[in-house]
């Protein structure tokens, strides 16, 4: 929590990041397939403002998914 908190304060993002320490999210949205899991997977979701799934990413390339994202919308 404390590496997560410290990374969003050094981009100072206006937003507060999840800290999944059970993979409780992880495992719902298939970004890992056992609690145990030592990293989950880059995966996106476009939700829209009813909580509905628009669209999944399930292979996240970070240089180009920002834009990806934003075409999207």
């Amino acid at each position: 929590m404390e590496a997560n908190a410290a990374f969003a304060k050094k981009f100072d993002f206006n937003f507060p990041l999840l800290c999944d320490t059970r993979r409780a999210v992880g495992l719902a949205y298939g970004a890992c397939e056992k609690r145990d899991a030592a990293a989950a997977k880059r995966i996106s979701y476009l939700i829209d403002a009813e909580g509905k799934i628009e669209k999944a990413y399930p292979k996240v390339d970070p240089t180009k998914h920002p834009e990806e994202v934003l075409r999207d919308l």
